[in-house]
């Protein structure tokens, strides 16, 4: 299939796809507050509009909370391709600090960087300007060919960015109608910023909030230091306990079903030559802490962490104060990898803590979420086609890699509608997602459409 004319096409349209972008961008969809629920609806409505000025039947479903945007195009009269659903979300995050914005979040523009030109504005990279890249690529295409390759879903979501609470009751009341081949899902970005990537593991995430209660009310110190326990002093033995010296957690179990990485997976991320000096150099760190048998891409990718989030107790004001606490409290989060239960997980983290206790001494847990690791399945042909696609457009061999962060939809698509995900996407590791002054790289916005007309025509054979 000669792929000119709808390339040529994608660069002709940039400007007024830039365009389409940053008039989306303005639309302050942040779903974690109700403040802005109308903003969120009108996103939600934007995207119906435009689906539907490329030919697809789409519609804004109601939801306990923000709508779901589901459209459908049934492909070519003798249509023999795959099915495939595209996967966006159109919330973004809050914009807190406010101050630390160069620019009012929700006023995008183009700038000029030393790294070249960008897009800046909340959601330009999480998750809008990733969106909009196969959303362009189905208007250049039809544009040009008057009829998309094959049958196409796409389903974006309004809640990601506040735990998706309306996911999961959606898509099994909908399961019919949702079901694919295959779903496409771009919300990552490229290797170190320059290699394009198709993440196969996307580690799990679990929860645990910790409460050591000792004495029935805060102590003064002079009078019963020593004598009395102090929860802070139990708190810290705790969280000690976590890591033996060589980084390795120290849970009874916690390693139980861990698989060891397959020697092609470990040959080609070792290829990749990940400079982790410059990593942690960037963050002002120089040692990697994780197990010391491990490499440094293993401990993002392929290792569960054991991570204390916060810490608390006693008196934490100006000056002092000689008081021993009633209780002291922690949060904690655990990244997993394929094998692990959260579950399990949970009780023999419990178990542990339990077993440290000393008399007088109770502790009260609180879960915050649980979500398996997801591990997609290399051997489908659309792993390969999608490389072949990324590698043509970006001028390098595409990697398969792991993700350190946690993407919950991957897994609920196989576990809900028993269909398989692949990620790929298009942003830098510095785009600050979730942070003040969010950009999205115009060379990622540009080539990503280029490599979704690519990825479409692989996949159509």
């Amino acid at each position: 299939m000669d792929l000119n004319p709808i390339l040529s096409r994608v660069d002709a349209d940039l400007p007024a796809a830039m365009d389409r972008l940053l008039e989306l961008l303005r639309i302050p969809s942040i779903s974690t507050d109700p403040a802005f629920a109308e903003d969120c609806a009108r996103a939600a409505d934007w995207l119906v509009a435009d689906l539907q000025s490329i030919g697809f039947a789409a519609s804004a479903r109601p939801t306990p909370g923000h709508p779901m945007v589901v459209a459908h195009y049934d492909g070519p009269p003798d249509n023999s391709g795959p099915h495939i659903l595209f996967y966006g979300h159109y919330d973004v995050q809050p914009v807190d600090p406010l101050d630390l914005w160069d620019r009012a979040p929700f006023d995008p523009a183009v700038e000029e960087t030393a790294k070249g030109p960008v897009i800046r504005g909340r959601g330009s990279a999480d998750d809008k300007g990733q969106l909009m890249t196969f959303i362009e690529a189905f208007r250049a295409w039809k544009a040009e060919k008057g009829s998309l390759p094959f049958k196409i879903t796409v389903f974006l979501e309004g809640e990601e960015e506040s735990g998706s609470p309306s996911l999961i009751p959606f898509m099994r009341d909908n399961a019919a109608e949702l079901r694919a081949d295959l779903a496409m899902i771009c919300d990552t970005g490229l290797f170190e910023s320059k290699v394009p990537a198709i993440v196969t593991m996307l580690r799990g995430l679990l929860g645990e909030e910790i409460t050591i209660h000792g004495p029935n009310k805060d102590l003064h110190s002079g009078m019963y230091g020593g004598a009395a326990i102090n929860p802070i002093r139990v708190l810290n033995k705790v969280l000690a306990s976590l890591h033996d010296e060589t980084g390795r957690i120290a849970i009874p179990g916690f390693y139980d079903g861990v698989r060891e990485l397959s020697d092609e997976m470990r040959s080609q991320w070792q290829s990749l030559a990940f400079d982790h000096a410059a990593f942690l150099g960037d963050v002002g760190l120089s040692v990697p802490a994780g197990e010391q048998d491990r490499t440094p891409l293993e401990m993002l990718w392929s290792r569960p962490t054991a991570e204390v989030n916060g810490i608390w107790g006693g008196y934490i004001g100006a000056g002092s104060k000689t008081v021993l606490p009633a209780e002291a409290h922690a949060k904690l989060t655990f990244r997993l990898v394929p094998g692990q239960d959260p579950l399990d997980l949970r009780e023999k983290f419990r178990a542990h803590v339990r077993a440290q206790l000393p008399a007088d001494v109770t502790v009260e847990f609180h879960a915050h979420g649980a979500s398996p690791a997801g591990e997609m399945t290399v051997d489908h042909p659309a792993f390969q086609a999608t490389r072949a696609a990324l590698s043509e457009e970006w001028g390098r061999p595409a990697a398969f890699v792991g993700c350190g962060g946690s993407i919950p939809i991957a897994g609920y698509f196989k576990t809900e509608l028993g269909m398989d995900a692949l990620l790929t996407g298009f942003g830098h590791d510095d785009d600050q997602i979730h942070s003040p002054n969010e950009k999205y790289a115009v060379e990622s916005f540009h080539k990503g459409i280029r490599s979704w007309v690519r990825v479409l025509a692989r996949l159509a054979g």
